[in-house]
């Protein structure tokens, strides 16, 4: 399987400087920047715009940097505007459908920040710096370098270090603010992201940049890999003790849980989708409406997990697996049920076998009933190999009422079906 590892140990991380290190893992960079080019006649305001991968000097290294000429008029451009702008894009280029929703995914966590630092809706927020074009420059041209290397697909997997922040201070369109960011702090605050202070006093993580990286879901631990090409970006910025050099390692990786093509698990791969969002002010009413309201549209499962959250108020994690074509459908469930303000949505594949439903009459007390057993099942070069066969549970309960038994006695008669069914099955 292939592998990307993002080491940020000596830089942080930004938008420009994460695209500066991608664009050096593909073959054609420049038809990559073509494309970002067109981004003016899609966003209005913009009067002139070059976007160039240039070579400087770091410690005596030639890395790459991303060089950005922008004349633009952004006053009061809205998250509206700019998401507009975002799909209009993806809609009119080639990118895949699980790249689109990553590039709004990390478009919709940078508005969802603002929203949550500002106390307003989502669409009355303006960006102020975040609403330049050089987000969505960002934002795309990450999205298309990491569709080419089939990060969507899940052929290549993504881990990253520990994220320094870096501390200090920083002028904003409200003042000086604490590094980091309020916006930079609520998209951490929702990430699997591991980050500590320091080294300098200096920001060293933007909005972009952790949006970017946290929609990635990278795992967080030391890399293992055969490394096929490793690459240096740095940012505008250059500090008197501190690199400031983003690497990032691309290579193959050999994991005894990868399944190869020959594998007999490969043809049960699928796609799944899951969301997650945190409450702490709903009741236990509403959460078991919410569930039962969601266990009849079509999801695969549901947990929900108590926590503790910021300033120690009682909360729940609720986590739902889907189809991902399900997912906005089921997204409208959460907000409209849960009130919450935001979902977090998480692309992933799994393996999920063969199975059926064989109906068995099953007497008890000389009365007969109709009982269906699931049978899970791998089908191996014409051989099929039983992994359970378990009886419904509806269909029990519905017999413990009938004759006014518990469901575990019933389960007792049921049991021994199961015999026959598993050597009727492994014969065929």
């Amino acid at each position: 399987m292939k592998a990307l590892y993002i080491d940020t140990s000596n830089s942080g991380i930004s938008g420009d400087m994460f695209l500066a290190a991608l664009l050096d893992l593909v073959p054609n960079p420049d038809k990559i920047i073509i494309e970002l080019l067109d981004l003016k006649n899609y966003l209005s305001g913009v009067s002139e715009l070059e976007i160039s991968l240039k070579k400087v000097k770091r410690s005596n290294v030639l890395i790459n940097q991303l060089d950005l000429k922008i004349k633009e008029k952004r006053n009061h451009r809205s998250s509206k505007i700019l998401k507009e702008a975002l799909l209009s894009f993806l809609a009119e280029k080639e990118f895949s459908d699980s790249a689109k929703e990553y590039a709004i995914n990390v478009l919709n966590t940078l508005i969802q920040a603002e929203s949550e630092v500002h106390d307003d809706l989502p669409e009355n927020i303006h960006l102020h710096e975040l609403s330049s074009v050089d987000t969505l420059i960002d934002i795309l041209g990450v999205t298309k370098v990491l569709d080419i290397l089939e990060i969507f697909t899940g052929k290549c997997q993504v881990k990253c270090t520990k994220l320094p922040l870096g501390g200090g201070k920083i002028t904003t369109a409200h003042g000086k603010l604490p590094v980091p960011a309020p916006a930079t702090s609520k998209i951490l605050e929702k990430s699997n992201l591991i980050v500590h202070g320091g080294p300098i006093e200096a920001e060293l993580v933007t909005p972009t940049g952790t949006a970017l990286l946290s929609n990635l879901n990278p795992q967080v631990e030391p890399y293992e890999m055969n490394l096929k090409k490793l690459v240096y970006s740095t940012g505008q910025k250059e500090f008197k003790d501190f690199l400031n050099i983003l690497r990032v390692f691309y290579g193959e990786i050999k994991d005894d849980e990868v399944i190869d093509d020959d594998n007999i698990f490969q043809k049960y791969i699928e796609p799944i989708t899951v969301l997650e969002t945190d409450v702490d002010d709903v009741t236990g009413e509403i959460l078991g409406n919410f569930v039962e309201k969601l266990t009849s549209a079509n999801i695969l499962d549901i947990q929900i997990t108590s926590n503790i959250s910021k300033k120690n108020r009682p909360s729940y994690t609720i986590k739902v697996l889907c189809l991902p074509e399900d997912k906005f459908n089921i997204i409208e469930k959460m907000i409209r049920e849960l009130g919450t303000l935001g979902v977090r949505i998480n692309m992933m594949q799994r393996i999920c076998v063969d199975r059926k439903i064989e109906y068995r009459k099953l007497e008890i007390h000389n009365k007969e009933f109709n009982l269906r057993y699931k049978i899970s099942f791998i089908e191996n070069k014409n051989k099929k190999i039983i992994a359970n066969i378990k009886p419904e549970y509806e269909d029990l309960k519905v017999i413990s009422q009938s004759l006014g038994i518990s469901v575990k006695e019933v389960l007792f008669f049921a049991n021994n079906q199961i015999k026959d069914i598993y050597l009727k099955n492994e014969k065929n």
